[in-house]
């Protein structure tokens, strides 16, 4: 069992950017009215902008597939071609179908060789999950490289005609139909990208490499209900109906496709939990705020970073605001890309030097699951 190197990291994100002002131009508007709600959810969560796979017509520019192999294209060149890859392994919380699987759609668009692959689904944590299949496989000795990657394209799913027929229907017992908080809550929140990382049983032989140390996954699901969802009806206590149980007709009355997230369950647990899971890292690994030279909370939205720098205190694993590095404000919450797109800008932006360390943090709000990845760079 030999060590594993995070070697190249690759993104890639659709478009131009696009800004707070110009969001319903290319999500359109509920109701052909402008959102209440999106002035405040942008002021908490302090996204300037994002990137959509859309235009403005709302018609796509590339579908997820598509964003997925771009992001994997950036990390071949003359050294490492696409037949190369021996192990493909991605996440994603928005498929464009439920068979075949992501992964094998994203093969099928790269058009390599016949290769091990693998699928994972779930939603922030997705990503990082794809990184530990192929961590451990690389590691037992049975490859000696494998790509992960994570992909989302949610704008489609948030573009206003995917709430006409709840609209409409709303509009039978209210003259001024408006959807649902859970619901308005993440069109404001999510969009689109992709990242890809190659493993290696060998370090880059000049510059810069990063030693995977572990990638501690943990799902408190057994505890807590359902905060995040999509492709389903969530009943007061927190218990599921999934869409095969709905009629067509219903799918598009009650927009059963959107995603929504229980704002007050993500608020008083989503936090608290992940200070439990550090606590437990640190202890474990015998780690130390001092020797930590960066740390990398996935954050959703600004609003948790006072909340976790609290929580730290609390612990007594307080992380000095001068270690914690994202990105979140200028490429946006892109789910489970948004883990790859912080470490593919501190990999190829100079910031690391040999011995430093990073712990990353990735909290997944659907039923709670944590992620935390240590590396060093070497």
């Amino acid at each position: 069992m030999g060590d594993v190197f995070v070697n190249r990291l690759s993104k890639f994100l659709p478009n131009e950017p696009v800004s707070n002002d110009d969001i319903e131009l290319y999500l359109g508007m509920v109701d052909d009215k402008p959102s209440r709600a999106r002035a405040i959810i942008l002021g908490n969560n302090k996204i300037h902008t994002r990137y959509y796979a859309i235009n403005k017509e709302g018609k796509s520019t590339h579908t997820n597939a598509q964003l997925a192999v771009k992001a994997i294209e950036g990390l071949l060149d003359d050294s490492f071609s696409k037949d190369d890859i021996q192990l493909l392994v991605g996440g994603t919380m928005s498929p464009e179908q439920l068979l075949p699987s992501h992964t094998a759609m994203v093969q099928g668009e790269l058009k390599c060789r016949p290769i091990e692959i693998a699928s994972i689904s779930s939603s922030c944590a997705s990503g990082f999950q794809a990184m530990k299949y192929a961590w451990l496989s690389v590691k037992n000795g049975e490859i000696n490289n494998a790509v992960s990657f994570a992909s989302e394209k949610v704008s489609t799913w948030m573009r206003r005609d995917k709430f006409d027929a709840e609209t409409e229907k709303l509009k039978e017992i209210d003259a001024n139909p408006m959807i649902a908080f859970e619901k308005e809550f993440m069109r404001w929140m999510l969009s689109d990208g992709a990242g890809a990382a190659l493993l290696s049983d060998k370090p880059n032989a000049t510059g810069i490499s990063l030693r995977i140390d572990f990638i501690e996954v943990k799902s408190y699901a057994n505890e807590l209900a359902t905060c995040m969802y999509n492709g389903a009806v969530r009943s007061p206590n927190g218990e599921l109906t999934g869409f095969p149980e709905f009629t067509p007709e219903e799918w598009a009355e009650q927009s059963l496709f959107s995603f929504k997230q229980d704002t007050r369950l993500l608020g008083v647990k989503i936090v608290p939990m992940g200070g439990i899971m550090q606590k437990e890292i640190f202890e474990k690994y015998n780690l130390t705020v001092d020797t930590l030279t960066w740390y990398l909370p996935h954050l959703s939205s600004e609003y948790f970073r006072e909340r976790i720098a609290a929580e730290q205190a609390k612990i007594g694993l307080l992380i000095p605001p001068e270690k914690w590095f994202t990105n979140l404000v200028k490429v946006g919450n892109v789910g489970s890309v948004s883990p790859y797109l912080m470490l593919e800008e501190m990999f190829n932006s100079g910031m690391l030097k040999k011995g430093d360390t990073l712990l990353l943090m990735i909290p997944e709000s659907a039923r709670f699951t944590y992620i935390y990845a240590h590396f060093t760079v070497v």
